[in-house]
């Protein structure tokens, strides 16, 4: 897991643009860097990041993978859970899904963002749009429930 313990003071009160900075520095060596993906801005209600489409992100069609898509939808999910967790929680795991596609691209970057449905003390419900930042048109609409981890005593 990155190690979100090293971090400035007051971090999650960083401007948007720092602390997406920060968190995508973080992520370095893990998926979402391998994969590409930039952060762009984080707040308590709001992630947005974008990822350029690249072979590796394609099918054996050339077609976006759907597996690509729901990786950057996850990550933005996660990172919005990360800047809300309660105080004492250990970490989260996300327990649920979801995604209805509605187009693909081939080229170019995708964006995502994710917003809250519901923050509570045990879950999070996060709502996350993807798009291509070209033609502005939809790829995905997803949703996930993650749930908060107690500290390891």
């Amino acid at each position: 897991m990155a190690d979100y313990t090293e971090k400035p003071k007051n971090w999650k009160d960083l401007p948007p643009e720092e602390l997406a900075a920060f968190m995508t520095r973080k992520s370095e060596g893990y998926l979402p860097a391998l994969l590409g993906f930039t952060l762009t801005s984080v707040t308590k209600d709001r992630v947005a990041a974008r990822m350029p489409v690249e072979k590796h992100h394609l099918a054996p069609n050339d077609y976006l993978h759907a597996a690509s898509v729901i990786t950057l939808a996850d990550t933005v999910c996660g990172m919005a859970t990360i800047v809300n967790l309660p105080e004492g929680a250990g970490g989260f795991t996300t327990i649920e899904l979801k995604t209805n596609f509605l187009g693909t691209t081939r080229e170019g970057f995708i964006c995502c963002e994710g917003t809250p449905a519901h923050i509570g003390r045990r879950t999070m419900v996060w709502d996350a749009r993807v798009w291509d930042e070209k033609t502005g048109r939809d790829i995905a609409l997803f949703r996930c429930t993650q749930m908060i981890l107690p500290k390891k005593a």
